[in-house]
């Protein structure tokens, strides 16, 4: 299994890190053991002293594909869910300003957050609403229809450079809100109102 990651799809969250709008898709990758089941606790790792939670929509990719044209794409996923993008803003925020890569500050263990995914068929794909939930306060409010860059868009730019496989997840990027983690916050992530995670860290 392969985690993409799409990078800067929300026009405000760029805006919010001070970060330029991007010519091309932002793509990055996590290996699989960055996969963390929301129903277990998450622990703070010792690295980083700014966590930070970035809210997504995930899709899980249904079926193996190579240059799909993007007319084709929606035929390449069944089903989306919510997850964490968990970023050590520290560690990267060093790497980017000396013009390194940063994925440890992206790809570490359990960075990956995924809760429980639905058929895309029970909601309309251009308008999905989703929240993060920081201790029953909303820090995140996105739209679907806010992206830069469409599933279809994302599905198509990734699958020219890499094979996709049944099973990868595609995260899709985060809106504005982002912000730090600490001990003991609980987080619920709420698709279409429906409560797709709910996760304790510790």
């Amino acid at each position: 299994m392969k985690i993409f990651c799409v990078g800067r799809n929300y026009v405000e969250h760029i805006h919010e890190l001070g970060n330029q709008l991007p010519e091309n898709m932002v793509i990055f990758m996590k290996p699989n053991t960055a996969v963390h089941l929301a129903d277990k606790p998450w622990e703070l790792p010792n690295f980083s002293n700014e966590i930070h939670y970035e809210c997504e929509i995930v899709l899980k990719v249904a079926k193996n594909g190579k240059n799909i044209r993007k007319e084709d794409a929606e035929n390449y996923f069944e089903e989306l869910g919510l997850g964490i993008d968990f970023t050590a803003r520290d560690i990267q925020t060093k790497h980017k300003e000396k013009g390194l890569p940063w994925e440890i500050a992206k790809a570490f263990d359990h960075s990956a957050v995924v809760g429980r995914f639905i058929p895309k068929s029970s909601v309309d794909l251009s308008n999905i609403q989703f929240q993060l939930y920081q201790n029953e306060t909303i820090v995140q409010n996105g739209n679907s229809n806010c992206m830069i860059h469409s599933f279809k868009e994302m599905i198509s730019e990734i699958s020219q450079f890499f094979t996709i496989e049944s099973g990868d997840l595609i995260f899709s990027g985060t809106p504005a809100g982002v912000g730090k983690i600490s001990s003991r916050d609980h987080y619920r992530g709420v698709l279409d109102n429906k409560e797709l995670f709910s996760l304790k860290i510790q």
